[in-house]
């Protein structure tokens, strides 16, 4: 009897059972033992029987067919009307009860259980692995944001005073008249509003304290596969919005590079469970 299973990535557990005959009523058992140990992933769990033993079970067993024939005789003195086998019910009982005799469903289980254990404890050094280079892209991302965030108030100062001269410029060559003091009230309320559009330090400190939340959940263990996919979302809006609110090169470039390492993570979290 051989065991085999594989598991790849997968959002949701997806269990496929490759079973001789003589298992089938297992499948339930297996099905349930399986989801203790795995709760995503594309799962495939096969049992084989070796050469030898497939031969052995299809052959006819003399003692079974005795068997039968007892039960049979029983059965027809209890009830003289009901029908005797055919033989290919015969056949089909008796493999039935030469699997049931050879393969003790104890015994299959324990089987199945200390291979489900082996995948439980390879998957959780994958995890591990998994964890650290998480660690390693969250510690890059929060240097990009710490080279961004001084960049933002000069940023903004140099695009409102940019926004102001523009403003003048306009006046100057629509030859307004209007007052020179309201005029310039209303320049400063306008580069006010034009600073908040792109100013992004509520985007960095936000994505701040999303990297925050997912170290927090990699140190807590558990079941975390859903709650991280959530967070790397909440982590690509952040870098996504400051790339569209930014007005320098640099600050773009920085965007960027946060969004590969985001990207990067997204793929990991798709393998932790």
């Amino acid at each position: 009897m051989l065991f085999e299973v594989r598991s790849v990535n997968g959002r949701f557990l997806d269990l496929t059972l490759r079973l001789p005959d003589e298992m089938r009523h297992l499948e339930p058992a297996l099905r349930e033992a399986v989801a203790r140990h795995v709760r995503r992933g594309k799962v495939e769990l096969k049992v084989s029987l070796q050469a030898g033993e497939a031969v052995s079970t299809l052959g006819v067993s003399d003692a079974v067919l005795r068997q039968l024939d007892q039960w049979q005789s029983e059965v027809l003195a209890a009830l003289p009307n009901a029908r005797t086998l055919s033989v290919q019910e015969a056949l089909h009982w008796s493999r039935q009860l030469q699997g049931s005799v050879r393969w003790r469903d104890e015994s299959v289980m324990d089987v199945a259980a200390a291979v489900l254990r082996q995948l439980a404890e390879a998957r959780r050094r994958e995890g591990e692995r998994l964890v650290a280079a998480l660690q390693e892209r969250i510690a890059q991302l929060r240097s990009l944001a710490a080279r961004a965030e001084p960049m933002v108030p000069a940023l903004v100062q140099k695009q409102q005073q940019r926004f102001l001269e523009r403003w003048r410029d306009a006046l100057a060559q629509a030859g307004a008249s209007a007052d020179t003091g309201s005029a310039q009230e209303r320049a400063l309320a306008e580069a006010a509003a034009h600073a908040l559009r792109i100013d992004v330090a509520e985007e960095l400190t936000r994505l701040r304290a999303h990297l925050d939340e997912i170290e927090a959940q990699l140190h807590k263990g558990g079941e975390l596969g859903k709650r991280l996919d959530f967070l790397i979302q909440e982590l690509h809006r952040e870098a996504n919005t400051l790339g569209s609110k930014s007005t320098a090169l640099e600050l773009s470039t920085l965007g960027v590079d946060m969004k590969v390492l985001i990207e990067q993570m997204r793929e990991q979290v798709q393998n932790i469970e």
